[in-house]
């Protein structure tokens, strides 16, 4: 997984200009495997290039004579303040990427000034994760287990270790026809972080997934989760309006709209397509929307927020910048979103993030 031309990945960087440059470095760095499993979709892939391309069929209609001399990016986000409307997105075991893993992205997050999500299936501990970057705002993604223990022990231990939110993934009953995965054979789990003391020896990662994850997890089943967690319940993977309703109904503080970045089932829509409708859906409750999928430029951030928003989470993006060059790659690939975001609110007339409205953009 180490570099394989001469330049120091500090100097390969330099020449990024864009989010979407990260992925061509990182195929240099990472194995044939891992590469499968970061870069992936499931079926034709058809929803993981859509993710993208919906982002640039809208188009942006900006306003002039704006005073834009200073523009502010902060959000409040489930009651703390983030730097940007940014977060990073879970995703399982990232020592695949870099041998840091989840402790690089954590900490890269935090000098930004963001949320990071920690999965259920990380590479590193949750525990381990809290120490090496205390003073984060750290959520964890929860998937719910066969073994209702399990579920209860990994809710009470992240909120133990600090953690402030519980993303509660709802799109992975079972997993997705991951083609490029199947092709190449199974991911191999070196460390199951959180999870290590009830793997079993010689798991894959899908041996893990398909062993924990309950497929009969439902409605009664939030409702109950959401009641007894110490955490706030955010919901991850929601497209549909009825099932946006449902979520708030069942006590959910905030909903992520998103397909699993293309790798469950193909052929839904891309997660801009559906955002707007949910976040009316669900507007006068309180209730936070957020997205992810396909977020490549400053630009998709002002439009999801534009759409109804309140933030984003980044996924692929940070994982191919910590292949690079660890936690100073994923700091280096924030640091271009957020000037490419403060650019693109300058050029649209919008110095704050309450002035990215309706109106901005059309399809």
């Amino acid at each position: 997984m180490g570099p394989v031309t001469d330049q120091a990945p500090s100097d390969v960087l330099e020449g990024v200009l864009s989010l979407a440059d990260l992925e061509v470095l990182a195929a240099e760095r990472l194995s044939a495997v891992a590469l499968a499993y970061v870069s992936g979709g499931a079926w034709d892939e058809s929803t993981l290039a859509e993710n993208v391309a919906a982002f640039r069929r809208r188009r942006l209609w900006p306003r002039v004579l704006v005073d834009v001399s200073r523009v502010d990016t902060r959000v409040r986000l489930l009651g703390r303040e983030a730097s940007m409307p940014v977060g990073l997105a879970p995703a399982a075991q990232q020592g695949l990427c870099h041998t840091e893993a989840e402790l690089a992205t954590t900490r890269a997050a935090a000098s930004a000034g963001i949320p990071s999500v920690l999965s259920t299936f990380s590479t590193v501990s949750m525990e381990e994760v809290a120490a090496a970057a205390p003073g984060a705002d750290r959520w964890f993604q929860l998937y719910v287990h066969h073994d209702r223990g399990i579920t209860a022990d990994l809710v009470a231990r992240a909120a133990a270790a600090g953690f402030r939110v519980l993303v509660v993934t709802v799109d992975l009953p079972v997993i997705g026809y991951r083609q490029r995965e199947i092709a190449l054979g199974s991911t191999p789990a070196e460390r199951l972080g959180s999870l290590e003391a009830y793997r079993q020896p010689d798991a894959t990662l899908q041996d893990v997934l398909a062993g924990h994850i309950d497929a009969s997890f439902d409605w009664a089943d939030l409702e109950r989760l959401a009641a007894d967690s110490p955490l706030p319940v955010v919901v991850k993977g929601i497209l549909r309006t009825d099932d946006a309703r449902r979520t708030v109904d069942r006590g959910a503080r905030g909903i992520i709209v998103s397909n699993h970045g293309g790798r469950q089932l193909d052929r839904v829509p891309a997660t801009i397509d559906a955002l707007e409708p949910v976040a009316q859906a669900v507007v006068g409750t309180g209730t936070e929307v957020y997205l992810d999928g396909g977020v490549r430029r400053g630009l998709d951030v002002a439009t999801a927020l534009a759409l109804g928003a309140r933030a984003v989470f980044l996924g692929r993006p940070y994982l191919y910048a910590l292949a690079i060059d660890g936690e100073r790659g994923v700091a280096r690939a924030l640091a271009h979103l957020r000037g490419e975001l403060e650019r693109t609110m300058a050029l649209l007339g919008a110095p704050g993030l309450a002035d990215l409205d309706r109106s901005l953009v059309t399809e």
